[in-house]
């Protein structure tokens, strides 16, 4: 039985970064430690090494006092460490138990898998555990936070005693992030240890018991009990700076109404994406949109930015019909922050200084006579690192070898520099730590109150809820209501977000 773990003096070097540096780290069962820190501060590293993903430099683990070797997962599992990752590595098209089971499946006499014994022992884990899902159901047709279950089974299935949970809330709704704090709970009273890798203050003090907080590759604190610090306190710890966590849209503004989505429908082999979508979003307003990813936001962020064609819509900026593919609608001056940075946002293993320009490439300001006109580019991309705090030695920096937040903050930059009328901003803050994060939600409310139309979509409630005036509730592809801020609550959209009604 695992009682403690101790992580003595860890060093990994990277070529341009040390990413952790002479950490102790301890982590103790029947003990939820929340490990906080901006992104790039080490954490993951640090999990990463112990989970045997990553091979330290230089340090040692320890297990109830006795030294072990942990050179890949398999090492870790066979000590009774468990990870689960932020991305999910189930099949869909598979059962809980088929996931659960992989590569550890009971055999019968004749040497075939024991499906039979094998959902038995799956279903009494999830009994024992009060996880609410049958080992039988396939994993597509669960809902995100049950996936995640799956994902924290397979690690138990396994024996885990102590787990690592990274991101564990990224992806999840208000309801199902009370779910798993239950789990959670569940689990530290069986005598589980659990380490939930996070940047999110709200969730740290609601779920830990003690808190480490990591800067720039160095333990700022180590095991603070709970009681002892503020959210204030701790932010200002992971970035090294007071910082504002309670940035609000502010005033309403009773601007003109400038932006106009009608009649936008999807559909896909015969299956409806989006149905019938309609909003306006008004000069100097932040429309929010919230809900559960996988309903129809990622098609129709596509639709609002030239990328894919609809079955049928009328947009309108203005009084000027909107038509044509992504350039087009860069030259009526729509603006797209893309939910995912690495997909949509930015070529990572270009510089910093190719990636500000991109889209925008062709501008007279960045070109000449067709060939690019060097200085300039760098020019603007040295006043961009500082006016938008980009952590780098260089513009000729790889995007690549930045931390989330800093390559967020080049997409932020090069979309706000351009001055869009209208922005499209999807998950703007996804992945980045508070210091980022505040910075960007700030720059948005600047443009608001240059009298920009925003459509912010995010899967962070608490994000959409300060930032918006209005909200809109998104499910399987249609819009549910559009509130009034001021009219309803986390808990309302929360449901609403989940498929359920607002009486309920």
């Amino acid at each position: 039985m695992i009682e403690h773990i101790e992580m003595v003096d860890i060093v990994k070097q990277y070529p341009l970064v040390r990413a952790v540096n002479h950490i102790s780290f301890t982590i103790r069962s029947r003990q939820i430690h929340s490990l906080l820190g901006e992104n790039g501060a080490g954490k993951t590293c640090l999990m990463k090494i112990l989970y045997g993903m990553t091979l330290p430099d230089q340090g040692e683990v320890l297990i109830n006092g006795e030294k072990v070797s942990i050179k890949s997962p398999k090492d870790s599992i066979a000590l009774g460490i468990g990870m689960v990752h932020q991305h999910f590595m189930l099949s869909p098209v598979l059962s809980v138990t088929e996931n659960i089971i992989v590569n550890m499946e009971p055999r019968t006499k004749r040497g075939f898998i024991d499906y039979k014994k094998a959902t038995q022992e799956v279903q009494r884990l999830i009994d024992t555990y009060n996880f609410n899902i049958k080992a039988d159901t396939l994993v597509q047709d669960l809902s995100v936070g049950e996936q995640q279950r799956v994902e924290i089974l397979k690690a138990l299935y396994r024996g885990a005693q102590i787990l690592i949970l990274d991101e564990p809330t990224a992806v999840l709704t208000p309801q199902e992030v009370e779910e798993l704090f239950v789990i959670m709970r569940n689990l530290k009273k069986k005598g589980t240890g659990i380490v939930i890798i996070t940047h999110k203050l709200k969730e740290t003090l609601a779920i830990a018991d003690v808190i480490s907080v990591l800067r720039d590759g160095n333990c700022i604190r180590h095991c603070e009990p709970l009681g002892n610090v503020t959210a204030v306190e701790l932010a200002n710890m992971m970035v090294g700076r007071e910082v504002d966590l309670h940035i609000t849209s502010g005033v309403e503004t009773r601007e003109e109404e400038y932006f106009f989505i009608k009649n936008c429908s999807l559909s896909d082999k015969g299956i409806e994406i989006l149905k019938n979508i309609n909003l306006t979003i008004r000069k100097g307003e932040i429309l929010g949109v919230a809900g559960v990813e996988g309903n129809g936001q990622s098609e129709l962020i596509e639709i609002l930015t030239g990328l894919l064609k609809p079955d049928s819509l009328e947009l309108y900026k203005g009084n000027t019909l909107i038509k044509g593919d992504a350039s087009a609608f860069i030259q009526h001056k729509i603006g797209h922050i893309p939910e995912d940075r690495l997909t949509r946002g930015l070529i990572s293993e270009m510089s910093i200084e190719e990636n500000i320009i991109l889209g925008y490439h062709n501008k007279s300001e960045f070109t000449k006579n067709g060939f690019l006109r060097k200085s300039s580019i760098t020019s603007f991309a040295k006043k961009a690192i500082i006016n938008y705090a980009i952590k780098t030695p260089s513009p000729k920096q790889k995007a690549s070898n930045l931390s989330g937040g800093n390559q967020q903050k080049i997409i932020v930059a090069r979309v706000i520099e351009q001055n869009p009328d209208v922005l499209i901003v999807a998950q703007p803050t996804r992945g980045v730590d508070v210091g980022a994060m505040e910075y960007i939600h700030n720059q948005l409310l600047k443009l608001k109150t240059m009298k920009k139309a925003i459509l912010l979509i995010s899967a962070d409630l608490d994000e959409v809820y300060n930032l918006a005036d209005r909200i809109a509730v998104m499910y399987n592809g249609e819009i549910v209501n559009v509130f009034d801020k001021h009219k309803t609550n986390q808990k309302e959209l929360g449901l609403l977000m989940a498929g359920g009604k607002a009486d309920e």
